[in-house]
């Protein structure tokens, strides 16, 4: 599966989803984009889901039809996230298109 980090992602988990393409938004020159635009690029590029720790998009997205679906941490440090590394593959795994999961931390 296709997935994209938003800025506030630690880079590290991406070692923790074997099988999956993970880009980040810096990689791709998109770190400055706001969330609609962000989003609007990634469903364009292919991407199936965005991990974000953006604790708002539930409250800034509409993605009810969206081809996405967004996954977002509820922590950005990595000591915290790399505890929860299990939840969060599934979290992505699990998520469909339009929908936005969270992921205590």
């Amino acid at each position: 599966m296709k997935i994209l980090f938003d800025h506030g992602t630690p880079a590290p988990l991406r070692q923790h989803l074997p099988g999956h393409s993970v880009d980040r938004s810096a990689e791709k020159g998109w770190e400055l984009l706001e969330n609609g635009e962000l989003t609007r690029k990634a469903e364009e590029e292919g991407y199936r889901v965005i991990v974000t720790t953006d604790q708002n998009m539930r409250y800034q997205q509409n993605l009810a039809d969206r081809r996405l679906a967004v996954v977002v941490l509820l922590a950005t440090a990595w000591p915290r996230v790399q505890h929860r590394t299990d939840d969060i593959r599934s979290a992505i795994e699990d998520v469909r298109p339009g929908e936005l999961r969270e992921v205590p931390i």
